[in-house]
């Protein structure tokens, strides 16, 4: 299958667009980030600049330089299965999960969770199982 050079060029733009976006919020406590080796992170350069912190590539076949990502796929694997169509679920689900997770505690933020730990706000839940 041919490579279409100017969909790559574009996927890597919005990659790069969309990470400074979603970081934004986060850029005084954002130190490092470490991406994969795709191409899709050319822009890191772009990224690193805008959040002014270091950037990092993990390298090939290395998840334990990536423990914060593998952590989290296992955090969302109940949620959806390995290879399950996400484009299909509806964005209620997608909520649903998230809230979950992100409302997990974790030992790396003392036990609160990132909801906790970003807003400054002690909270507690109680979920029916």
């Amino acid at each position: 299958m041919p490579r279409d050079k100017t969909r790559e060029k574009q996927v890597k733009k919005t990659v790069t667009k969309t990470i400074k976006m979603m970081m934004k919020p986060f850029k005084s406590i954002c130190k490092t980030i470490t991406f994969d080796n795709g191409g899709e992170f050319a822009g890191h350069e772009a990224i690193a600049k805008s959040l002014k912190c270091d950037v990092y590539f993990a390298k090939p076949y290395r998840s334990c330089q990536r423990g914060l990502n593998e952590n989290t796929n296992g955090l969302l694997r109940p949620f959806f299965p390995k290879g399950m169509k996400i484009g299909s679920l509806n964005e209620q689900v997608i909520r649903e999960a998230e809230f979950l997770i992100n409302m997990r505690p974790r030992k790396a933020l003392n036990f609160l969770s990132p909801y906790e730990f970003l807003t400054g706000k002690c909270v507690s839940l109680i979920a029916e199982v």
